[in-house]
């Protein structure tokens, strides 16, 4: 079994009933849910848009491998209508992204581990930081707590909803 860190958001159609639609589909598909931050709000991050994300850390157990994941990952936001452009961030319904598998590093072609950009997101590290604050990034063998601390993202992340 694998411990994996999820993060599920999106900023389009009805945010928080996407949100409870993929923990359900994370249990059928992917693994068993162990743990979920509270469900926070931010502005769009690294894009043009008014509409707000709703965020959430999910913290899973797994037996598949990274790229399985993916694939299921994939058909979760094929489902949702996800487009995708080079170089471009788009509003969504919904985006899954693996932040952590175990306390390694795993760079695939199609995939990296950690996400190369979570230690510069507020609306990662806040949830996660909720979550687990004293979980090892394993590259730079910081705690959560101190990339937090550290992180110069000054968007707006707000408290949403507990869960």
């Amino acid at each position: 079994m694998h411990t994996v860190y999820l993060c599920i958001g999106g900023n389009l159609g009805d945010r928080l009933a996407n949100l409870e639609e993929t923990l359900d589909f994370i249990t059928f598909n992917m693994g068993e849910i162990e743990a979920t931050s509270s469900i926070y709000e931010s502005v769009p991050w690294g894009m043009q848009s008014t509409d707000n994300f709703l965020n959430q850390i999910v913290r899973i157990q797994t037996e598949l491998t990274p790229l399985q994941l993916l694939e299921e990952i994939k058909e979760l936001e094929e489902y949702y209508g996800r487009e995708r452009k080079p170089g471009q961030y788009l509003s969504r319904e919904m985006d899954v992204d693996v932040l952590f598998w175990n306390d390694e590093v795993i760079e695939l072609e199609e995939l990296a581990i950690p996400h190369p950009r979570l230690e510069g997101r507020r609306f990662v590290l806040l949830p996660m930081n909720e979550l687990a604050p004293d979980f090892v990034h394993p590259v730079s063998k910081r705690k959560i707590s101190e990339l937090l601390g550290a992180c110069q993202d000054e968007s707006k992340v707000t408290f949403y909803a507990s869960v």
